[in-house]
């Protein structure tokens, strides 16, 4: 007599939200840290330089749009005062991040970043969008682009780190074998979500178009032996203007 064969349930994929509130209460795909940003840090020490303290106070607000568990905002606490409001979409992310806080005059919000922001005009010095606008669609990414601005007070800063496109390979295949709803999107292979990536000289002329560009880094090594490593990064700081009439 033959064996019934076992029938094994597919494994469930998770996209979008649900994809990070599992990955926020089991990590499964990515190595979640409390420590901030090497390139926050980066960013940090050029606003040190820069304005010396006259942004990084405990009189300054920032807001950081999709926070995740908090570290970034944590660390601009912890190390200058400052208080402020983040931004995510998971609610597993959120809480988590109020947890890590709770010593620090941080608000959290659940909520996608697509959304009005929960900020007054002018009533922030600093915002920091870090590999999150991606996920938009185009007009929304000119949409929270617009609402930085906004909330931004004269002489404040953003800081945005987002995937580059220039000479990767990763993005390249992507683009050619998962392409995503609009030009330039792939639709991401684990999240399942449609994911954009810029040019340098488009993310410029785009920022360009509200405030002040200052500096640009790109992540390198991406390549071996023509082969494709780690995705490529930029990161860039900008600034509205100081004369700004809000």
């Amino acid at each position: 007599m033959a064996k019934s064969m076992r029938y094994r349930k597919p494994k469930r994929t998770r996209h979008g939200v649900a994809f990070w509130d599992k990955e926020y209460t089991h990590a499964e795909h990515l190595a979640l840290s409390e420590e901030a940003s090497a390139d926050l840090e980066k960013f940090v020490r050029f606003l040190v330089r820069e304005t010396k303290l006259s942004l990084l106070n405990p009189t300054s607000s920032v807001i950081d749009c999709g926070c995740g568990n908090g570290r970034n905002l944590i660390m601009l606490a912890r190390e200058f005062g400052m208080h402020g409001i983040g931004l995510d979409s998971s609610g597993a992310a959120i809480k988590e991040a109020r947890r890590l806080s709770q010593e620090f005059q941080l608000t959290y919000y659940t909520q996608s970043i697509a959304e009005a922001l929960p900020a007054a005009d002018a009533s922030q010095q600093l915002a920091l969008d870090m590999m999150t606008s991606h996920f938009l669609s185009a007009a929304k990414r000119t949409a929270l682009r617009d609402e930085l601005y906004r909330i931004l007070k004269p002489g404040g800063y953003v800081f945005m780190k987002t995937f580059l496109k220039d000479d990767d390979l990763h993005t390249e295949q992507l683009l050619k074998e998962r392409p995503g709803p609009e030009t330039g999107t792939y639709i991401h292979p684990v999240i399942g979500v449609p994911e954009y990536a810029y040019g340098e000289e488009e993310l410029v002329d785009f920022l360009s178009e509200k405030f002040i560009i200052h500096k640009t880094y790109n992540s390198h090594k991406h390549k071996s032996k023509g082969k494709a490593r780690k995705r490529r990064t930029i990161s860039i700081y900008a600034q509205k203007d100081p004369i700004a009439v809000s």
